[in-house]
């Protein structure tokens, strides 16, 4: 069986290379995915600046939990991606604790060389400023100059000062959380560091643009072996210690937040993949089985068993499988390495959290493929054994109409399913959870077209009858044809409408969530002028704007996270007084009015999942893991384009590591007299409300997800090419019959057309109708209207890009056939 195998193989190396293409794109894609996903595990950020010190204590950089089950205590935590500082004294606590030998504290905040004409940094990655004598922790050594010795004076890395041209002695503009300062570059160290730029300033200074009084960012202790003394010394004291890589994860906490990203884009996406990878594996394998039904017939008929005819059909999968599930596998960590430089230069994952390139992403992707390929093989394989031997000859020429009566049950599974994901769409009001649910239940009305092919391809007979009439001999050639076997067809409509279906879903899911949000935030925000800078507005342009002649109010915004148990949800500072000036989140019960130290604003999408209700409280975490016990004394609509938690500026901004304002909405005084007050802040611009920054969804996410969904289509996109290459390669007999009595190439081109069209009119309409529904009850859910944000031009490229698929997958096979001989074309082997 095993040499019947390989010579079918051998032979059929036209109808076996379309699955062999499929099985490796789908290896290759879950493969990608199943690397992010252990990277979001197993990566930690290798350390840079923490490098010099064996151990690095911050605070507690997480936020805890204790969760019952079954009367047993479970302990969970989870990170959070804002510095938690420690107080001062725990320097001198972890100094006294035997063994340690030299305690080097460290503190950080943001601060940036800028231009002074735009405001726009220097620096091509993130900055932050640092005392000095913090960089004992790296170490960090001058090059060139000297330590800075007073306030005015700073020391530049080696790596920033060449990418900003900036030499000992230069004057330097630094933006900071307060207003731009001017200082004298005193020194340029010996080396720069990958993805972070660093400024060092005396310790006087840098206490001040900390604004932490008593407390600081990191303590670096050495030796190694003083850890559990340390441990002791700081009992009583939240903190986090790490040793080893560990000492990244405290680096860049912000890292945390990538990492869970992964891990939630890598499972979702990937199973959405395996999924997407089923069936079109499914359907190549499906196309192929037909293409040698007379094949099977006639092993039928020199009584070969329906054992034997799996067994053959296994091995030859197995052989097929293995071969390409193994090279895609490969391909993958080549594929996932692209990815990953998307992301790094797209700013959605930092470049200081490495790739975890382990051999299980590949063995599990291959084994699924492989156990793929294996069903659906084996799934086709049950129809050709149904029949009886005599039958199966006759069934070769003459397909049967209909589809088989477990089919229809699946397939009625499936359309149940998609009517329950379009349910849950429209009844869950978070993002988070209704983007996964859409993705799938594309997937899931997928499935639910490949199972209903054949009744869908009928539409294809209807088609090309209308048009038969005026369409010429072409028209006529494509009705007759479609009418005969309109099961090929079914094989084609299934692929192609999966891909009109995700992308639509996956182009316009996002333009959705992204113009709900604008225009929540739009029609919120009723302030004459809205000021923004490329680093945020400091608290003293705010200051200054509200001394500008005829403002009445200049309300600061800045967005944070806030952590109910381990749950993570978007919160927004704004300044309370007088809020209702300059925004209107759309209050729909209490009033902002009340809005305080100790209390908070609810929106009614994120009421639910918070268990939050007007007058209740609320024991919330801030960004850096303080705990605040608030009041809700507002539900509001606008959660998209506010956030999910409203509270008052002041309390935010002191738990976050950029106290920045993202944006300041003022209402009263004139554009002159708000720009005057914005000149001594250079990229400062004030602008109309028009589409202000809105607490949408995390750019970083969408990035990645629009990535990793874009190879998704692009994996859909070779099945659709791969199944109508496959299917107009099979008909290398029909068409040379037709040039043999007397029909022209040209004729023979135009049936082809006329076909093409067709299935195209047919799987756009099902791919488009999947997409809608998807989309309008996701917008329901997220944005209480059925209208999705769908941008015609976007949805016309989409539609254009599926025919142009469509027809070149027809029209170059097409071309290949019809250059054989007729004569020659006939005799050749299906």
């Amino acid at each position: 069986m095993i040499g019947l195998a390989l010579n079918s193989l051998r032979f059929r190396k036209a109808a076996f290379a379309g699955a062999f293409i499929a099985l490796w794109a789908a290896a290759a894609l879950v493969t990608a995915c199943g690397v992010l996903l252990q990277t979001g595990v197993a990566s930690s950020p290798h350390p840079q600046r923490y490098a010099g010190a064996p151990i690095v204590v911050t605070g507690d950089q997480s936020v805890h939990v204790v969760q019952y089950h079954k009367g047993h205590a479970r302990h969970r935590s989870r990170a959070i991606d804002q510095r938690a500082w420690l107080p001062e004294d725990a320097v001198a606590k972890a100094a006294a604790a035997p063994g340690v030998q030299k305690v080097v504290p460290e503190l950080s905040f943001p601060a940036d060389l800028v231009s002074p004409s735009s405001g726009r940094p220097l620096a091509s990655t993130p900055s932050l400023g640092h005392d000095w004598d913090s960089a004992a922790l790296t170490p960090m050594r001058i090059a060139q100059g000297r330590a800075p010795a007073n306030t005015g004076e700073i020391v530049v890395d080696a790596g920033t000062a060449a990418h900003a041209r900036v030499h000992v002695g230069d004057t330097v503009l630094v933006q900071s959380a307060g207003s731009p300062t001017r200082y004298t570059v005193t020194g340029v160290t010996d080396r720069g560091l990958r993805g972070q730029a660093l400024l060092y300033f005396s310790a006087p200074e840098a206490r001040r643009l900390a604004g932490h009084p008593g407390q600081i960012a990191a303590i670096g202790v050495t030796p190694a072996s003083a850890l559990p003394a340390v441990r002791d010394a700081l009992h009583g004291v939240p903190y986090t210690i790490r040793t080893g890589d560990g000492r990244g994860e405290l680096e860049f906490p912000a890292a945390s937040g990538y990492r869970v990203m992964l891990i939630s884009m890598g499972a979702t996406v990937g199973g959405i993949s395996l999924g997407i990878a089923v069936l079109v594996v499914a359907g190549t394998f499906t196309l192929s089985i037909q293409q040698r039904l007379r094949e099977f017939a006639l092993l039928r008929a020199v009584a070969a068993s329906p054992k034997q005819i799996r067994r053959l059909l296994s091995r030859e999968v197995l052989l097929l499988s293995a071969v390409a599930a193994t090279i895609g596998a490969l391909s993958g960590f080549g594929l996932v390495a692209l990815m990953h430089r998307l992301f790094v230069a797209a700013g959605a994952m930092p470049a200081t959290l490495p790739l975890s390139l382990g051999p299980f992403p590949a063995i599990a992707a291959a084994a699924v493929t492989m156990g793929a390929a294996w069903v659906a093989a084996q799934t086709t394989a049950w129809r050709v054994n149904r029949v009886r031997p005599v039958e199966a000859l006759g069934e070769a020429v003459r397909p049967p109409a209909g589809t088989a009566s477990w089919a229809r049950v699946v397939g009625a599974v499936c359309c149940v399913g998609f009517a329950g994901v379009l349910i849950v769409l429209g009844v869950l009001h978070t993002e988070k959870a209704d983007l996964p649910i859409a993705f799938g239940g594309v997937v899931v009305a997928a499935a639910a077209v490949a199972v209903f092919g054949a009744p869908l391809a009928r539409g294809t007979v209807v088609l090309t009858r209308l048009t038969a009439r005026w369409s010429g001999v072409g028209g006529y050639l494509a009705a007759e044809s479609n009418r005969a076997d309109h099961r090929r067809l079914a094989a084609v409509i299934a692929p192609l409408s999966l891909a009109v279906a995700i992308t639509c879903t996956v182009v316009f899911v996002y333009s959705t969530l992204g113009g709900a949000a604008r225009d929540q935030a739009r029609s919120g925000t009723v302030g004459g002028l809205v000021v923004t800078g490329p680093l945020g507005v400091p608290a003293d342009a705010t200051a200054a704007l509200r001394g500008a002649p005829g403002v009445q109010v200049a309300t600061e915004v800045v967005h944070s996270t806030v952590y109910l148990g381990r749950d993570r949800y978007r919160a927004a500072g704004v300044t309370p007084e007088q809020l209702t000036r300059t925004l209107d989140p759309g209050v729909r019960g209490g009033s902002l009015s009340a809005l305080a130290p100790g209390t908070a604003g609810v929106s009614r999408n994120s009421a639910g999942a918070l268990h939050a209700r007007l007058g209740g409280t609320l024991d919330l975490r801030l960004g850096d893991g303080t705990p605040a016990k608030v009041r809700v004394v507002a539900l509001y609509d606008r959660g998209l384009g506010f956030g999910d938690v409203l509270l008052p500026h002041d309390q935010v901004a002191a738990h976050i590591d950029d106290p920045r304002a993202s944006e300041v909405v003022v209402s009263g005084g004139s554009r002159a007299a708000v720009d005057a007050a914005l000149r001594a802040f250079p990229g400062l611009k004030a602008g109309p409300p028009s589409a202000p920054p809105a607490a949408g969804p995390d750019g970083g996410s969408s990035t990645v997800n629009l990535v990793i969904m874009a190879l998704v289509v692009a994996f859909t996109g070779i099945a659709v090419v791969n199944t109508l290459a496959m299917a107009t390669s099979g008909r290398r007999r029909e068409l040379a019959l037709l040039r043999l009595v007397g029909t022209e190439r040209s004729q023979v081109r135009a049936m082809l057309r006329w076909e093409t069209l067709a299935v195209t009119v047919i799987a756009v309409a099902v791919g488009s109708l999947i997409a809608l529904a998807t989309l309008a009850a996701f917008s329901v859910g997220i944005a209480g209207t059925p209208l999705p944000h769908v941008q015609p031009l976007g949805y016309v490229l989409i539609v254009l890009a599926a025919a142009g698929l469509a027809w070149g997958a027809t029209a170059v096979p097409g071309r290949n056939v019809l250059r054989t001989p007729p004569v020659e074309g006939i005799a050749l082997r299906e």
